[in-house]
């Protein structure tokens, strides 16, 4: 049982990100935005490539507790599995809705709700320092005797079961929304409507929210996102601004009892003499426009084969870092990350987008030289050279709207 069902399932991912695009050409409805998408999934890619070196805490953490706390022996049987499944579910209820209550929390949560868009490729957008603040949730099911690789297994499982709920392809799907979650009900969690805020937590059964009073069925169509946009389309920075807001905000608070409350209360909460409790506002629908970059056509065409390629080798070292020594991950994960991080850039139309792509690009050339020399891959020597002028070809003048962004 020592496969990830998370990593299994990445083709099926995109396979039914390719569907859901099929469906806008012929609708002609608008579900993707390219650097929307490329943002979502890149959030995906430094939260698993996170995930590597923080393992620790995520099943590390629970084997040392089933290790020593743990009062029965569960059996791996196929009724005792369903039961862990129930308890997996349950718990990840009470773990997302404590990351939406308090607010130290929401930091590493809420990069999970930043785009205002809506569709498969925002299940994959997650954030890097989530399981910093979830994974003690789950220690009663080490307590009372699930081994840790059941564990692993079935939690894995009830996060690939949340991916298919993020479309608006699907409407609302009678008898199966009494007990399960859907496309209606999470589309209802990710508004920023005041009326849907904080509702509707669940993984996979619905019954959580309704049992614990944060139902709320889909009514008119939510607006996406989080009170206080993000506007940018960097996904490291995505996973800091939260925490740099509060930082910032730090100093204002005074006394150490409104600095914990400030840390542990919901987000939003200020001592009186800031304002008090800043309450989500209402959406004005007629003003609201999502956050948007204009680029040239050749440069998006230009961070998509970049972005292929990053695509391809991030799926194959997921696949392979167990066998690589620490060094080499370290470098691929760095490696990776600059990738999207310089596509970001790109995206966002800042100035020093294109002097890190250009350093990146020569890096990597010379990376390439260096292992193809050392390990006698001859072949590799004309990969990297190639790599280097097919992307300066494709790569376009600078524009003068990136010139002028800060």
């Amino acid at each position: 049982m020592n496969i990830n069902p998370i990593i299994l399932s990445i083709p099926i991912y995109f396979l039914l990100i390719g569907i859901e695009l099929i469906i806008q050409w012929v609708t002609k409805k608008k579900l993707y935005r390219l650097n929307d998408a490329v943002t979502n999934i890149s959030c995906g890619i430094t939260q698993q490539l996170s995930g590597i070196f923080l393992k620790v805490l995520g099943v590390g953490a629970y084997v040392l507790v089933y290790n020593y706390l743990h009062i029965f022996e569960i059996p791996s049987t196929w009724y005792w599995f369903i039961v862990l499944f129930i308890g997996a579910d349950f718990f990840y209820y009470w773990a997302h809705r404590m990351s939406h209550e308090i607010n130290l929390f929401w930091g590493g949560h809420v990069v999970h709700h930043q785009s205002e868009d809506y569709n498969f490729s925002v299940a994959l957008r997650q954030g890097s320092f989530q399981i910093i603040w979830t994974f003690f949730f789950y220690f009663p099911l080490a307590i009372i005797g699930f081994k840790p690789v059941d564990f692993v297994f079935v939690s894995a499982l009830v996060t690939v079961y949340q991916f298919w709920i993020h479309t608006e392809t699907i409407n609302k799907m009678g008898w199966f929304e009494l007990l399960f979650n859907t496309p209606s009900h999470h589309r209802v969690h990710h508004g920023r409507d005041p009326k849907y805020i904080d509702k509707n937590h669940a993984g996979v059964f619905i019954i959580w929210d309704k049992m614990f009073g944060t139902f709320q069925k889909e009514e008119e169509k939510p607006t996406y996102g989080i009170t206080k946009p993000i506007n940018s389309w960097n996904p490291v920075w995505v996973n800091l601004d939260h925490y740099a807001q509060m930082v910032k905000q730090w100093p204002q608070i005074k006394g150490a009892n409104n600095k914990l409350k400030f840390l542990f209360n919901k987000p939003g909460w200020l001592p009186e003499e800031l304002g008090g409790y800043q309450a989500p506002p209402e959406v004005d629908k007629t003003t609201y426009a999502k956050y948007n970059t204009q680029t040239p056509i050749r440069l998006n065409a230009y961070v998509l084969f970049q972005y292929v390629i990053a695509l391809g080798i991030t799926a194959l070292f997921l696949f392979n870092y167990s066998k690589l020594d620490l060094v080499y991950q370290i470098g691929a994960v760095l490696s990776i990350m600059v990738t999207v991080v310089s596509a970001g850039a790109l995206l966002d139309n800042k100035s020093w987008g294109y002097p890190i792509e250009i350093s990146r690009l020569i890096i990597f050339l010379a990376i390439g030289v260096f292992i193809a020399f050392m390990f006698s891959i001859n072949w590799l020597y004309f990969i990297s050279v190639a790599y280097l002028i097919l992307s300066i070809v494709v790569l376009p003048a600078r524009t003068k709207s990136a010139e002028l962004a800060k």
